[in-house]
């Protein structure tokens, strides 16, 4: 990337933003303020793409479990009793 790709952008941090900001060029964690935004962009953009995936899962599941037929009633505590049985057995 060079400079000509860049675009300058002004944002505004709170005080304890800008020192941690700070703080981390300082002790060589980044190389500068831009590199923490990069950085932290990147993050923003993986953590949207897992929610995506997650959600795109979610509605897989649930389509799956509405094409399985119909529920059936359960009991909750004899539902629970036999998941803490299982696992007492070590299944």
């Amino acid at each position: 990337m060079t400079a000509r790709d860049l675009r300058t952008v002004t944002i505004s941090l709170t005080p304890s933003q800008a020192e941690r900001m700070r703080h981390a060029v300082e002790n060589g964690e980044y190389a500068s303020d831009s590199d923490i935004v990069h950085d932290a962009l990147d993050l923003w953009q993986q953590r949207k793409d897992f929610r995506a995936l997650e959600l795109e899962r979610l509605k897989q599941a649930y389509a799956e479990g509405k094409a399985s037929g119909d529920g059936e009633t359960v009991d909750p505590a004899a539902f629970l009793a036999s998941l803490k049985a299982e696992r007492s057995a070590g299944g």
